[in-house]
């Protein structure tokens, strides 16, 4: 019942898609979906450890795997990702940053004195979905937060440093 909505219905319909349904609890039935879950889940998985963040990053970790592997993996029979199929143009690539880095937002909505830090600390976990915005989470705030004022810092040893310190959800 994952995929059942009005809108899908009113696609296949114009695409003259026949939809059929798999049986609740058959993953073998639906091999490819569960198959790219897997992939998703090993990836996200991997980048939790390498980076040494807690658990509670794991939807960050999917959601930040997927967005590059839709902007990246080329579909064989059509030669093309499957950001250009569903949206007509080849991706933008060249912001993709790594996972979990030390990268720092500036402050500007609060009333800053001279001596006062003027960024934040925080971590990158992702993409904005909407805009070509970062998502990081402040480790001050403790807050996930999207936007394009971001330095990025990733070298790797620096990183895991910082991000490997006191988290709290």
């Amino acid at each position: 019942m994952e995929f059942l909505n009005k809108t899908l219905h009113a696609y296949f319909a114009q695409e003259g898609i026949e939809h059929q349904t798999s049986t609740t609890q058959r993953p073998e039935q639906n091999g490819v979906v569960e198959r790219w879950n897997r992939t998703l889940l090993e990836a996200a998985r991997t980048m939790l450890s390498a980076a040494k963040v807690p658990l509670f990053f794991w939807a960050k970790a999917i959601a930040t795997t997927c967005f590059p592997q839709n902007r990246s993996l080329v579909i064989a029979r059509h030669e093309k990702t499957p950001y250009h199929i569903i949206n007509g143009w080849k991706p933008f690539v060249k912001f993709f940053h790594t996972f979990c880095s030390l990268c720092y937002i500036i402050k500007d909505d609060e009333n800053l004195d001279k001596m006062k830090e003027k960024s934040d600390a925080c971590i990158f976990v992702g993409y904005s979905t909407q805009s070509r915005a970062y998502r990081v989470y402040n480790k001050r705030t403790r807050l996930t937060i999207e936007t394009i004022h971001v330095n990025l810092d990733e070298l790797p040893k620096m990183a895991s440093d910082h991000v490997s310190s006191d988290f709290i959800p």
